[in-house]
């Protein structure tokens, strides 16, 4: 590692500890209150302990996970006080998340084998889509990559309006037609000029409304079908941004969308604004979907590559 790199992931560390406060401050400072004074793990503590991860948005069933994998680990390792107990925490909620198999976006960056790779990002609006793309066109040309962005949510003239700022900040060219128009229309054109153009990456974005599940469904779709008719593998990736701050109804929008379509990839993003961090432990557990991205902050480099170990230190680390 590079001494500018060093620099970075340090830079990065301190932001996601920073964007995490709010949750730790909820959360991981009861369960510290928690294990005060006690030897051991008793029925009574976890009772406790499950109550707390439940009130974080951790979800009931990756809880139960949590509590019967630390009542195995005491069991044999039998604990003893409490930074011994946080560690436990830490280091069995690190391997749950673990567990489930995923590619990072760094093979991506770093290894990039599609060209142009294809992105297509669905989600509700208000959790944060336009700005998660704008974030996630920076990130990509900072690492050197050509990005192209589609604005195929063409349901709201604002919602083309500030992707084209986002764009403009990230200084990355936008295809775009007045609202209303045919949204794989606006795919199709933005998938022919990405190729023209030997672009590397191309993010499409698509209309955040769920109140007709059938309609959505059909749109990306037809969205779907109309870019593999320009690139037959595309997309590559159906990115669904959340919004943590939302809790359970993250949950139940990421049940939706994977309904509506194939969700191949998440990005969570207000972890700043909220004490409801614990979702992305739960999301990550429950749907088997990678979380690929977190949102730490407002400013165009909050975006940042989701790392389970440093994740989950953040929260624990004094």
């Amino acid at each position: 590692m590079g001494l500018f790199d060093f620099f970075s992931k340090k830079k990065d560390e301190k932001k996601l500890q920073q964007g995490l406060e709010k949750t730790k401050d909820s959360v991981f400072k009861k369960i510290s209150r928690a294990v005060v004074g006690k030897s051991k793990v008793d029925d009574d503590f976890l009772d406790e302990l499950e109550e707390i991860l439940i009130s974080s948005d951790v979800g009931v069933d990756t809880t139960i996970k949590i509590i019967e994998r630390i009542e195995k680990r005491v069991a044999k390792d039998k604990y003893l006080n409490a930074e011994e107990l946080n560690q436990i925490l830490e280091e069995e909620i690190t391997a749950l998340l673990e567990e489930n198999e995923e590619s990072s976006p760094k093979e991506i960056l770093e290894n990039q084998k599609v060209k142009p790779y294809v992105i297509m990002v669905v989600g509700v609006n208000g959790v944060g889509k336009t700005t998660t793309i704008g974030k996630l066109a920076h990130l990509f040309k900072q690492a050197g990559k050509k990005v192209y962005i589609g604005a195929a949510d063409t349901f709201r003239a604002a919602a083309i309006d500030q992707l084209a700022v986002w764009a403009d900040r990230a200084g990355v060219p936008i295809i775009k037609q007045q609202m209303g128009a045919d949204p794989a229309a606006v795919a199709f054109d933005t998938l022919n000029s990405a190729v023209k153009n030997d672009a590397d990456i191309v993010l499409v974005d698509t209309a955040g409304r769920l109140h007709n599940k059938v309609n959505l469904m059909n749109e990306l779709s037809k969205i779907r079908r109309v870019m593999s008719k320009v690139i037959p593998e595309a997309p590559h990736e159906v990115l669904l941004v959340l919004d943590a701050s939302t809790g359970q109804n993250a949950f139940e929008q990421a049940k939706q969308f994977t309904k509506a379509t194939e969700v191949t990839s998440l990005a969570i993003t207000k972890l700043d604004g909220t004490a409801k961090g614990g979702v992305v432990i739960g999301i990550s557990d429950q749907f088997k979907i990678p979380v690929k991205y977190i949102g730490v902050g407002e400013g165009i480099e909050d975006l940042q590559i989701f790392d389970k170990k440093a994740f989950v230190k953040a929260l624990f680390e004094k």
